[in-house]
Parts: structure tokens; C-alpha cells; sequence
């Protein structure tokens, strides 16, 4: 499992792709995204022919300096689990005694001005 980020030109928006790995995705059929970011709406992460599931959410950086947003993965095969990233930035405890992944998002920093 992976995340990754990449932000906009104009520093407006971060692009955070989800990647899970064949072994990470233990059997699944099916990979869904939770995240605060969108009040907790089930994203779909698309499976990939490597058995890898893959997929994006576009965040917004002008809310504030920097916010961490909370997430989880909802895998569906014969039962339902929920599981974490892997390979996380950090973990923070949940309402459910369990724990959640964090990615944090922060806005483009412009280079100071040569002098």
C-alpha cells in the first residue's frame, strides 16, 4: 500500500493517489476509500490486471496551512474488513478502538525572492 501526492500549478489543489498492492489487497474483489475529506463516502479504487487496486481524490490546500485527513479501506471479498494503509504517514485512534491512516496536506510553498 502507498500513497502518493502531487499538487497543482497553482497550489490550489493535492492529487493523492491510493495504491494497494496485489498481497496488501488479500483476496478483495473490491477496494473502497473512507476519508473525512468527503465525509466519509465509500471512493471506489479501481482494480488494476496485477491484481493492484489504484485510484484518486483531488483535496483542496487553501482550507488552511496544513491539515491531516484521517482514512481507512473497506475490502470486500466473502465478508467485509476494514484496514489500514501499510505504509501510512501516521495512524491516529478512532471512536472505535482501532486506528485510522493519516495523509496530511499543506499548500504549495513559493520560493523566496532572489536578492
Amino acid at each position: 500500500m502507498s500513497v502518493s501526492k502531487s499538487i497543482t500549478k497553482d497550489g490550489k489543489k493535492v492529487t493523492v493517489t491510493f495504491y494497494i498492492k496485489k498481497e496488501a489487497a488479500q483476496g478483495a474483489k473490491k477496494i473502497f476509500l473512507i476519508c473525512e475529506h468527503n465525509g466519509w463516502e465509500p471512493v471506489a479504487l479501481k482494480p488494476q490486471k496485477n491484481g493492484t487496486f489504484r485510484g484518486s481524490i483531488s483535496v483542496p490546500t487553501d482550507i488552511q496551512p496544513s491539515y491531516q485527513y484521517r482514512f481507512k479501506y473497506i475490502m470486500e471479498n466473502d465478508e467485509v474488513k476494514f484496514d489500514n494503509d501499510w505504509d501510512a504517514e501516521s495512524y491516529c485512534q478512532n471512536p472505535f478502538a482501532g486506528d485510522n491512516s493519516v495523509f496530511t496536506v499543506a499548500p504549495k510553498v513559493k520560493a523566496a525572492a532572489a536578492k
